[in-house]
Order: C-alpha cells, then structure tokens, then sequence
C-alpha cells in the first residue's frame, strides 16, 4: 500500500531529480517503510557483522572482505570497479543513473595484536599476537549495504532517479587512501557523501573538527656494515642516524604548539648486535590543526633527517606513507541526518548487553555506566583558532586530537560521518577492548539502527533537490570561502600498499581456520563456543 500511494503521487508530476515531491505523510510511511526493510534484514546484517569481524584484516591487506562484500553487492545488481586508484582491496560499486548521485563509505581495515574473543569482557585473544578488530571497522560497510538495498528497493519501486556508490576506507589506521581517492577523481561526480563510523552512541559530526590532519614519512638510512668488535671503525651506522633524529625530534617537543602530535616507531633498528647497521628505518606521524602548520613539521623532519645523516656519514631517503586533511563535515546535511537520529533513536539494549558493557568497563578500571541510552544533542564544533603561540602574544591555538583521512573527502564533496553504536563506552581506542562487542548483538543492533539513519538521510536527498543545493551552498560559501584544499600528496608519491603484508602471511593460516560459516553456525559467538556475555 505504501508503494502504491506514493507511486500513484509521482505519477502526478516528473520523477525526474528535482522535481519529485511527496507530501509529509507519504515520506513518513515511506522511512516507515524503510525501517521495516531493514528490520526483515537483521539477519543478513548479523552475517556480514560477524564475518568481516572474523576476517580480522589490516590495512591494504583486506583481500577476504573486499572479496566478500564485493561479491555480495554483485549479486544485488551492483556494477563493480576493483583496484581503484592503483590499491588492490579498494573497490566502488555503483548502482541506478542520474541524479543525485550519494556515496556510502566507511572503513574496513583493523588494528594489530588486537585479537579478541567477542563477547568476553575480558582480554582472551582468538590468536595471540594476531590482529583483530580493535576498534569495529567491520560493522560501517555492512550498515551501508543494508542501508543502499532498502533504498534501492524504494527507488525501483518510486521510479525515483538517482546513483548509489559504496566505497570502502581501505587502510584507514595508516591513513593510507583517501587522499589517493580524491586525486583519482573518484568523488568528482558526487553530490553527496555519508561515510559512517563505529561509536558508542548515535550521532552524527557536523562543521570544522577538532580532530588533526597529518602527513606520515618513513625516513630510510643506509650506512656501512662492519663487524661490531673487531672493526666498528670501519662502519657508518644508520641506526646512530634514526636514533639521532629521533633525539633530536624529542628534544624539540618543548617548543611545539599544543595542536602538535609528533609519533613514531623504529620499523627496522638493524639484524644483529655484531653487525653495524648498514639500514635502518623510521616512521613519523606529523599531525597538527592545518595544512601549514603540518607542512612546517614535514620541513623540520626533513631537516632533522638531514642533520642526522651529516652527523653519521650516512645517506637517507624518504616516502609519503599516508596523508590526512582535518576534516570539515557538512551542516545542512548534518541536521537533516540528526531529525532521523531523533526518529530512529537509540536500540533496545537487552540486560546481557548492559552486562557485557559494565564488566568490560570495571575491567578497564572506568566509570560502570553501561550502554547509552539516552541520545546526545546536536553540537557544531567551534572553528580551531588558527593562532600561534610564537607571536609574543600568549594566545592559545587549538589542542590538536586523532586524525581520519574522511578528512580528505570533505574537502571535496559535501560530506558528514554518522557514528552509530556498536561499540562499548569508556574502550581506550586502538585496542583489544574495542573489538569486545563488535561481534555481539550490541554491533548488531548498533548496525541495524545506523542503516536507518543512512537510509532514511538518503531518501530526504532524493525527495529534497534543495537539500543538495543548500548542501553545496555551505560547502562553497562557508567551508571553502577561505580555506582551499591542497592534498599533501607530490605527483609521483603511490599508496603503500605492502604494508602489513608480513604480518597477514603470517597469521592468516591461522585465522583462515576460523572464518565465520554461517552455514552452520547462526552466530560467530556459536561458532567459537562463547556464552554470551562472558564475564569475570
């Protein structure tokens, strides 16, 4: 009856985009609609929830659930292009024609020796050392594809005009794509973008973030070997290089602005004590509010770097490993997602849910407030002053935070990120503990109720023309009036993508053997033998 009454009303005038209108009743039955879709797909949502978790792929390396989710669009009528922008695991997969054309993405890669049984509010590794969904990258695309099939139905049933894509964020923790993304033109015909991402409640960023941007380099020295004992003389050390600049990088940190977040890690320290290292490798995260001020911290390490191979009579080289913009998301789409936050509300958490969450809180020594329940309000952050400290003045910049590569994409298509709750208040971030719920049916639910947010957002930009305009007119008028983006990308710099390969090719035989099969397993919590919840 629904289909046929709002059918019947577009008959009345064009369907073509821009000029379809329905009444507020009939858009009513109609996210009415979608809603129940969604519901009636719970159990898919739950199978691809629980298999992409089981996947437990890092950056670049996520060929199981490319494959996976690939395959499962293909099969609903979606046109698929592999390896975009030059990345083996990137896919986009398109469906309809015309306009608007909206865009679907979220992550799909996960954290290192973040192995975790779910459901166990403990830390209890599948696999120790292995990794693992430590932070819930495997809930956003299936939300999104439960998302794009409800609407499509609508828009096939409507003969409503418009073009779906789905997009994953491959090596979002390397922060390793995005930007290759928007040089490859992959958003150039986009009207919209609704990226989602796992939270612990149901929100959606709006306006200028106070998150970071940041550029990460790897810095190799190359020295001279020699034997450690008898000649060390005869050797130039490339590890007295890295460990030299990382000095100096230390010393520094007394005079960087609060917005600063300066990290590394040694990614090769040498072979063997007796041995001079003749090659050594460093990487830094340069992270900071705006694109000149990380432009500054690239010049400084550059500098450093050097200094660093004059003081050793060493040489060293240097390449872009990932880049990401502060992002900016779009208002007027913010707000109209934020009336669907408020009609779908939050899930019905069950008293195991609420279980789970408090015993993995009391493990980690935080407040026992369990699940939210209660939806925040809608906040647009403050604009991050752009002051520096160095003006004599005292005046106090912005504070600088983590970074996400959705920056990127913001500066090139209007965008806002939807954070839905499958995931447990109070985790650390980057951990075992942030994979506890993430095959559990707290995700599930989490999943189900962000599909109808993403859902319903889409159909109001289907039915509402002007929604797109105004979307466009913030972009143009307030977001770019006077910061221009320009990606930290050179012309010759490519995706790294043969990080992590080692650390897959050794773990995945064992991971293999525990893939979700569904076909004989309602559950991944059945699969593994988990009570669920499992508690201290």
């Amino acid at each position: 009856m629904i289909g046929k009454l709002i059918f019947f009303s577009l008959l009345m005038g064009s369907c073509a985009f821009g000029q379809q209108r329905v009444t507020p009743a009939q858009e009513a039955a109609l996210k009415a609609d979608l809603a129940g879709q969604i519901d009636g797909m719970k159990k898919q949502a739950q199978v691809m929830v629980d298999s992409v978790y089981s996947f437990g792929e890092l950056g670049f390396q996520e060929f199981e659930t490319s494959k996976y989710l690939t395959a499962i669009l293909e099969k609903e009528g979606f046109k698929i292009e592999r390896g975009v922008a030059g990345i083996p695991t990137a896919f986009v997969a398109t469906w309809g024609q015309g306009k608007p054309v909206i865009a679907l993405g979220s992550d799909i890669d996960d954290i290192p020796q973040a192995s975790q049984k779910p459901g166990v509010a403990y830390h209890d590794p599948m696999i120790e050392g292995a990794p693992g969904h430590g932070e819930g990258h495997n809930s956003g695309m299936p939300l999104n594809i439960i998302a794009a099939l409800a609407v499509k139905k609508v828009m096939e049933r409507e003969h409503l005009s418009g073009t779906i894509k789905l997009w994953p964020g491959v090596a979002e923790e390397d922060l390793g794509t995005k930007a290759y993304y928007v040089r490859a033109g992959v958003f150039k015909d986009v009207d919209v973008v609704l990226f989602c991402h796992v939270d612990d409640s149901l929100r959606v960023s709006i306006g200028p973030t106070t998150s970071n941007g940041l550029v990460s380099i790897e810095y190799s020295f190359k020295g001279e070997s020699a034997h450690a004992a008898a000649a060390p003389w005869r050797g130039r050390s490339a590890l007295d290089a890295v460990e030299l600049m990382d000095v100096g990088w230390n010393f520094r940190r007394e005079h960087l602005r609060l917005a600063t977040r300066l990290h590394y890690v040694i990614t090769n320290g040498g072979d063997q004590p007796n041995v001079v290292p003749p090659n050594a490798t460093v990487w830094y995260y340069y992270r900071e509010a705006d694109y000149d001020h990380i432009m500054n911290l690239w010049r400084i390490g550059d500098n450093m770097a050097q200094a660093a191979a004059l003081m050793t009579d060493t040489t060293y080289t240097s390449r872009v490993l990932g880049s990401a913009w502060p992002g900016h998301f779009n208002v007027p789409i913010g707000e109209d997602m934020y009336e669907n936050i408020k009609r779908v509300g939050l899930p019905q958490w069950s008293a195991e849910d609420q279980t789970l969450a408090k015993a993995l809180q009391a493990e980690l020594k935080v407040e026992q407030r369990g699940l939210a329940e209660k939806l925040p309000e809608l906040r647009q952050p403050k604009a991050a002053q752009a002051a520096d400290d160095d003006d004599g003045a005292g005046a106090i910049g912005p504070t600088g935070g983590g970074s996400d590569d959705i920056g990127d994409v913001s500066w090139a298509v209007p965008t806002v990120t939807l954070r839905y709750p499958s995931n447990i208040p109070g985790g650390p971030g980057h951990n075992w503990a942030n994979g506890v719920s993430m095959a559990t049916p707290i995700a599930h639910k989490g999943v189900v109720a962000g599909a109808k947010v993403q859902a319903m957002t889409m159909l109001d930009i289907l039915l509402h023309p002007e929604l797109v305009q105004k979307a466009w007119d913030y972009y143009n008028n307030v977001q770019t009036k006077d910061v221009k983006y320009k990606s930290f990308l050179r012309p010759d710099d490519k995706p790294a993508i043969w990080l992590n390969q080692k650390t897959m090719e050794e773990y995945r035989p064992r991971m293999k053997a525990l893939y979700y099969d569904p076909s004989k397993y309602d559950t991944y919590l059945e699969q593994l033998g988990i009570k669920y919840p499992t508690v201290r």
